[in-house]
């Protein structure tokens, strides 16, 4: 999906990259859709720094539970006890 150097590669898994990008993305459009309505007169400069504030906070929270689930699915701490 996106370009990595060879080095790279191999310490870093391509989901989690991918993954990171999007967020990445996510978190600066709202940031860019609060710069424009701090622009355009809808926000006053103390609700546009909060809500960068919160916008980033929102981000990272979010970033950080989507990281945890796909690690723990990536490698289980219980493995699962088949019955035969």
């Amino acid at each position: 999906f996106f370009f990595r150097p060879q080095c790279f590669s191999t310490m870093v898994p391509a989901p989690l990259i991918t993954g990171t990008v999007i967020y990445a993305i996510i978190g600066a459009a709202l940031c860019a859709l609060t710069f424009g309505a701090l622009v355009t007169g809808k926000l006053s400069k103390d609700n546009a720094a909060i809500a960068n504030v919160v916008i980033v906070i929102a981000t990272f929270s979010t970033w950080l539970f989507w990281l945890c689930a796909w690690l723990h699915q990536w490698h289980p701490l219980i493995r699962p006890i088949y019955e035969e």
